[in-house]
């Protein structure tokens, strides 16, 4: 019920201010959207992490060990890549790329051609554990991975040579993110921390004082100005997303309260000229909760 009304409250705004969101991060105005056309499975179990493509297509991972490409225009599977032998943990892209990455918890990253075989076309094997972060360069031509064995890698996707490798004790990796047009790269750790890292020497840049609770995800703004991160909770307790300054006072900016339990991803929003700048969680207490990003009010 809680998802139906949140989700009822989300179509209906967009609906009302006729705007469609491009994965580029872009709006465009167009009629309302009546309703959301249904399609048959993509995975055969769960899907465990999904991202934009190109404006047109998106990539997905899951249970089933295995990589699609989809197009949201019409709903089709165009592509589907196997070479894991566990669960795919993240997937991610350079946007409008044809460069596919995917990570596992058999260890090991991937990258697929997106006009390519169904094999991989680089592989990067080289963690301790089930990798758990990654985070490509918006020229596609390095990777960070992070993992729950403490660690950081860098690689070169043309060659898979690693190029570097960082290791903090406790640092069990939850997520990577690239901020666009920089060398730093964001993540959210199991230790409770946000951290930069600046990618050219691999070295931590600054670390955000620690929060009660464990960094489930981050995000950052397309202008590279504001980080956000997401706490694990339960009974009410934590469960807020926090934003983060990155180029001022790398300081807090502002908590976002109403989780009952562990908010499990958390993102920008595409700006749009009749909404205000906002952001959008999701959570275990089965609610997506969109927010205003500067006064923290709820949509």
């Amino acid at each position: 019920v809680l998802v139906g009304r949140a989700m009822g409250k989300l179509q209906s705004k967009i609906s009302f201010h006729t705007t469609k969101y491009r994965a580029d991060g872009s709006a465009e105005e167009t009629r309302p959207v009546r309703a959301v056309q249904q399609r048959g499975p993509v995975h055969t179990d769960a899907v465990t992490s999904v991202a934009a493509l190109k404006p047109d297509l998106c990539v997905s991972g899951g249970r089933d060990k295995s990589v699609a490409v989809c197009s949201w225009r019409s709903g089709a599977a165009l592509r589907r890549f196997i070479g894991h032998t566990r669960e795919v943990t993240k997937v991610t892209s350079a946007l409008d790329s044809n460069r596919v990455f995917s990570a596992s918890r058999d260890k090991t990253v991937m990258m697929w051609e997106l006009h390519g075989t169904s094999g991989p076309s680089q592989h990067f094997p080289g963690h301790d554990l089930v990798v758990t972060g990654l985070a490509v360069s918006p020229d596609a031509s390095q990777l960070c991975t992070g993992s729950r064995d403490n660690t950081v890698c860098k690689w070169d996707t043309e060659t898979g040579e690693c190029l570097g490798r960082a290791a903090i004790s406790r640092n069990l990796v939850t997520h990577l993110c690239w901020v666009p047009g920089e060398p730093y790269v964001i993540q959210a750790s199991e230790d409770k921390t946000i951290r930069i890292w600046d990618s050219r020497e691999l070295q931590v840049a600054h670390t955000f004082p620690a929060k009660r609770h464990i960094q489930t995800c981050c995000d950052v703004s397309q202008d590279g100005r504001y980080c956000l991160s997401s706490s694990s909770g339960s009974a009410g307790e934590g469960g807020e997303a926090t934003l983060w300054d990155l180029r001022q006072t790398r300081n807090q900016v502002r908590e976002y309260k109403g989780h009952f339990q562990t908010t499990t991803s958390c993102v920008f929003l595409p700006r749009s000229p009749a909404l205000p700048p906002s952001i959008a969680t999701s959570s275990y207490d089965s609610t997506v909760k969109v927010w205003d990003r500067d006064t923290g009010g709820r949509g």
